[in-house]
């Protein structure tokens, strides 16, 4: 099924959903995620367990909140935590057919579920995140894995995907690669988040091993959803961010401290960046294949307060600005960025103009950020409250 044959949204081929398995799959790993509460990691004598994960977070959303089809691609070792990262994804609302287990060795010297031990900021006090992510189930999966022509064939609208999950092993690049030719393949919209995380990267290479592997996969994708200076040929355009300038980014905690498009206030935020229209302007000359880009941007006040927004660009549409909100109180941020990712392809499938998906993107980014955990507890309709500017949740 070819592009050509689809109804156009936003300069995108959309399939229809009546033939389609599946509204939005996500490739990714998912982990789980010890939260000490309002407690300290050091201090802590009890957790709250929730599942999460970069790519797998956008799946959650577009089931438990949006109410649309979903399904994750992943791998998880087949032992009583594997399962219970099943039972978790399955009460999350999303389709576990696509999961592939590894059998468990006894001791995880093999193949292990990856865990995230965060704990929240406050006020000027960072959030901090300690991963436990060696030899997991997903950072072993190859492209042989995965039956793609069965899963693409059988209908999906949309695969969404990240630098996360490419940063975990050497395979993931190609296994990525291979997800995506497959995709376009079927008519099947291809959507992908930089969101590098520095200590993923420390030992392959850094930033510009990172930059390096996003750019090549940056030609195979529709929508690029995040920061699009990391795929830029100069990387000029995207400086560091400073930690001493921004009290929620600890580059060492990696997490909600190395959400670069989200610590600071976009695409070439640094004194010595580019204008982030420049620097999507730049992009899109260098990816004739990208329809649409779709950056949150975030003022961090303290680890307890951001102002947030958004700005995107569409081929037909140029450059456009979502809603601007200030001072919003923060809860937990971790996930917010994938809260967005979620929001906008909501929009864009639903066939709202890119104006109208950037603030579903950011008025999600919100709401999530409201509440513990990775994951979305936000329901469309609170979603849509605060796009339209009605206080969520008001009596109807």
């Amino acid at each position: 099924m070819t592009g050509a044959n689809l109804p156009q949204t936003a300069g995108l081929a959309v399939r229809d959903a009546d033939g389609c398995r599946y509204d939005v799959v996500a490739l990714g790993e998912v982990m789980l995620r010890f939260d000490p509460g309002i407690a300290r990691l050091r201090s802590a004598r009890s957790f709250d367990v929730y599942e999460g994960g970069g790519e797998y977070n956008v799946a959650r959303a577009i089931g438990r909140c949006f109410g649309q089809r979903a399904a994750i691609v992943t791998a998880l070792a087949d032992n009583e935590l594997g399962r219970l990262c099943e039972e978790l994804i399955r009460a999350a609302c999303v389709d576990t057919s696509w999961i592939r287990w590894a059998g468990f060795d006894g001791v995880g010297r093999t193949v292990r579920v990856g865990l995230n031990f965060t704990e929240r900021g406050f006020g000027v006090r960072a959030p901090v995140a300690v991963y436990d992510r060696g030899h997991t189930a997903a950072a072993q999966l190859t492209a042989a894995d995965i039956d793609w022509e069965a899963l693409f064939g059988s209908g999906v609208r949309w695969l969404h995907t990240g630098g996360v999950f490419a940063a975990l092993s050497a395979a993931a690049p190609e296994l990525i690669e291979r997800a995506a030719a497959a995709a376009r393949r079927h008519g099947t919209v291809v959507s992908f988040d930089p969101n590098y995380r520095p200590s993923l990267w420390a030992s392959r290479g850094g930033l510009t091993a990172a930059r390096a592997v996003f750019r090549r996969l940056a030609r195979l994708v529709d929508v690029v959803v995040g920061n699009p200076a990391d795929l830029a040929a100069d990387p000029a355009a995207d400086p560091a961010v400073d930690p001493a300038a921004d009290p929620a980014a600890d580059p060492a905690a990696d997490g909600p401290a190395a959400d670069r498009a989200g610590a600071a206030a976009g695409p070439g935020a640094g004194q010595q960046g580019l204008p982030p229209e420049a620097v999507i302007e730049q992009v899109i000359a260098e990816y004739p294949n990208l329809a649409v880009i779709a950056c949150p941007r975030r003022e961090v006040r303290s680890a307890s307060s951001h102002d947030l927004g958004a700005l995107g660009w569409a081929r037909g549409t140029g450059v456009v600005h979502a809603t601007p909100r200030q001072a919003i109180d923060i809860f937990d941020r971790v996930g917010s960025g994938d809260a967005f990712a979620a929001g906008v392809i909501h929009g864009l499938l639903a066939g709202a103009g890119l104006a109208t998906a950037l603030d579903y993107g950011a008025a999600h980014a919100a709401l999530v950020m409201t509440t513990p955990g990775d994951g979305s507890c936000a329901t469309l309709a609170e979603v849509a409250d605060l796009v339209t500017g009605r206080p969520p949740g008001l009596d109807r």
